[in-house]
């Protein structure tokens, strides 16, 4: 508990001290943002480390195809949205449009050009998340996208949503699954923090072109046999 708690600490100050200064970060191109995001992300890692104890082991990055794709990551814990920050060259994420909104956060997302995407604005929103998806590609970036929409508890599982296969549809690019066990270690809601070593896993991608109930059914397929494999074994 005292770690958990001198972990937050560190991370909500960092947070705050990293949405101050990048502000002016706002009035420079928009690189210099993302080197300050992934610099972010590398402190945020190195604080799990040093104070709860907690690593991270990755697996499978060589599946990982260079240039524009569509990653697809399970959801179980905040830890997600920060690790590709730090993996990736320029990476684009998919996020909800009421994060947009979030004062200073919401202004950083949209400099760095993140898609957003309201789950309630039926098809006009998804063809505008297309929209800016594409224009994510054509800059060469990675997109990722949580298929479930929502973070989820270790073991729970959820319907995917169809906006990773519209996206992929529509992108015609590959689409890489990745599955994660870090709800063990930094669990939804949970203000505890575990030690020992989270996994993530990058997995076989799916080929660009595959047909929508196929693309759908092999992604969840594999996200969920691969998590179920990495709940199943020791933590540290």
């Amino acid at each position: 508990m005292l770690r958990s708690i001198l972990f937050n600490i560190a991370f909500f100050g960092a947070t705050t001290v990293l949405c101050l200064v990048s502000l002016p970060l706002m009035l420079l191109p928009r690189g210099a943002f993302m080197a300050m995001l992934a610099f972010y992300a590398r402190l945020v890692e190195g604080m799990l480390a040093v104070i709860c104890g907690l690593r991270v082991r990755v697996e499978g990055m060589e599946n990982l195809p260079a240039g524009p794709v569509l990653i697809a990551s399970k959801h179980q814990s905040a830890f997600d949205t920060v690790f590709w920050l730090s993996r990736l060259p320029d990476p684009c994420y998919v996020l909800k449009a009421e994060l947009m909104k979030i004062p200073v956060w919401g202004w950083l997302a949209r400099h760095s050009k993140m898609v957003a995407v309201d789950r309630s604005g039926g098809a006009s929103a998804l063809k505008q998340m297309v929209r800016d998806a594409e224009a994510a590609l054509a800059d060469n970036r990675q997109i990722v996208i949580f298929p479930e929409g929502t973070r989820t508890a270790p073991g729970e599982r959820v319907a995917y949503q169809p906006g990773v296969a519209a996206l992929a549809s529509a992108l015609k690019v590959a689409v890489v699954p990745v599955a994660t066990d870090s709800g063990l270690f930094w669990g939804r809601n949970a203000f505890a923090k575990r030690g020992g070593t989270l996994t993530v896993s990058v997995l076989p991608p799916i080929p660009a072109g595959t047909p929508r109930a196929a693309l759908m059914r092999g992604l969840e397929e594999a996200i969920e046999a691969e998590t179920a494999r990495l709940l199943a074994r020791p933590t540290a």
